[in-house]
């Protein structure tokens, strides 16, 4: 049985070209790129070219890229240097549906007497823009906020945003994670101060990420060290990993268009296909959103156990209610976004890459409503073919939900 891979916003494979290039800096390209002999020089020219690839899937200098060890390190790197750059200021503006790099990081911040705004969003996962503008304020030391939701695909106008936050002297962060080597970026046409992304949802390694600095900008490192990236990091170089990175850039870069042509064609072929079953939906905008991604729910059945079935049948999947264990807890992101709650608890994300084929998505659906229509004969919320809960009646909410408590 062949493995359908529909869980690319969790990770992607290794590009075969990427590998191979990584491999002789695992080899006969072992030189320290800050030595000042040959093997060193070699490696540093080849850490060059690659930065250059990724300024370039950027729209950017080399000198404003930062390279990091993922995508969390860049959140937490991009935050800390904004407070320790601004010690007076003591506000910090965030999304309800971001990732945990940034919702740990300022639930902590709280305990340490920072004022946290968390802007709501909309039943469509757009942000709220209003209230964004009236939590704007002189002592706002960051704003920090994704570009594309991990589980929705759903864009924030982070260029827009960029811009405000400029014109009021705030800085801005955004989390692209999801976003870069998916939709186009220039970002020297914004004013976005700090970026973050990670290599691994490029078809680049697990353990290699970036932060942009806009050239200018006022920034503190957070992790001291040695003179490594123009005293901006500290450690030496992930060489292989940076070279894998560059790759993935030049590769995300020429498939830019097949990204938002073909894979958007299969992403919508397969959402309408699933919407075809029985009380499902989709979470999130269908315009303002990744070409790439759909999250879907299916009342009245469990998404863990909608993965537990697809998995056997050889389709890799996420759950959008990332329940923990003994928990049923929906997601952050869908409780924001005010999902009923026989609806949240059955909702699957799919996320495609170039790698897919139409194939595999004539293969999905055919598969799905057969797993949807076995849980649902085992649901207690589904009898004779129709629900038995009024889902305009209830809403996800930790202390009223019927499943939750």
């Amino acid at each position: 049985m062949e493995t359908i891979y529909f869980d690319n916003n969790a990770t992607t494979a290794v590009e075969p070209e990427v590998l191979e290039a990584m491999l002789p800096y695992f080899k006969e390209g072992y030189g320290n790129p800050s030595s000042i002999h040959h093997k060193g020089g070699e490696v540093a020219a080849a850490i060059r070219k690659a930065r250059q690839s990724l300024a370039d899937l950027l729209g950017c200098d080399p000198s404003e890229v930062v390279y990091t060890s993922c995508g969390t390190e860049s959140d937490n790197t991009a935050l800390w240097s904004a407070l320790r750059t601004q010690p007076g200021k003591r506000h910090l503006i965030t999304s309800k549906v971001e990732h945990s790099a940034i919702i740990n990081n300022v639930a902590f911040l709280k305990h340490q007497g920072y004022r946290v705004t968390e802007i709501g969003v909309n039943r469509s996962g757009l942000l709220d823009m209003d209230q964004l503008m009236a939590s704007l304020t002189p002592d706002t030391a960051l704003v920090s906020l994704l570009w594309a939701n991990n589980e929705t695909g759903v864009l924030f106008p982070i260029e827009e945003i960029a811009e405000i936050c400029h014109d009021k002297g705030i800085s801005f962060h955004t989390d692209a994670v999801q976003a870069v080597g998916k939709i186009p970026i220039n970002l020297k046409n914004t004013k976005i101060d700090m970026l973050s992304l990670s290599g691994h949802k490029l078809h680049a390694p697990k353990g290699i990420g970036a932060l942009y600095i806009r050239r200018g900008y006022k920034f503190a490192p957070f992790m001291i060290g040695g003179h490594q990236e123009n005293g901006r990091r500290g450690g030496t170089e992930n060489v292989p990993y940076i070279i894998g990175l560059g790759v993935a850039c030049d590769l995300s870069q020429k498939r830019l268009p097949d990204e938002n042509g073909r894979v958007r064609a299969m992403r919508d072929r397969l959402e309408e296909g699933l919407l075809t079953i029985a009380s499902s939906m989709v979470n999130g905008d269908r315009v303002q959103r990744l070409p790439n991604t759909t999250n879907i729910s299916f009342e009245y059945v469990e998404g863990e156990s909608i993965l537990f079935h697809l998995s056997h049948a050889g389709i890799c999947a996420s759950s959008g209610s990332a329940c923990t264990s003994g928990s049923l807890e929906p997601s952050h992101v869908l409780r924001a976004m005010g999902v009923p709650f026989t609806a949240a608890h059955g909702s699957i994300r799919l996320s495609l890459s170039i790698s897919n084929t139409d194939q595999e998505v004539d293969r999905a659906l055919k598969i799905f409503p057969e797993v949807i229509e076995k849980l649902r004969k085992l649901s207690p919320f589904w009898k004779d073919g129709a629900p038995v809960l009024d889902n305009a009646l209830l809403s996800c909410d930790s202390n009223s939900c019927q499943i939750c408590s």
